[in-house]
């Protein structure tokens, strides 16, 4: 899945987001492009579970297209 997400400014808020979507999925795989927000991820979970745990975490997250 393919995610927009906001907040992202370094190194700290990706391995946040990525541990985020580790909560979820252990072994999905995170791929965080810092400079556009995008963050694509094999996680098994549910988009909406996904991006709602990221809006917890504080990094607004919505599906992207």
């Amino acid at each position: 899945m393919k995610l927009q997400v906001e907040g992202m400014t370094c190194g700290g808020c990706v391995k946040a987001v990525t541990n985020i979507i580790h909560e979820l999925d252990d072994a999905a795989e995170v791929t965080v492009d810092l400079a556009t927000g995008v963050v694509q991820t094999t996680a098994k979970a549910d988009a909406d579970a996904v991006c709602e745990a990221l809006d917890d975490g504080g990094f607004p997250a919505r599906v992207s297209d």
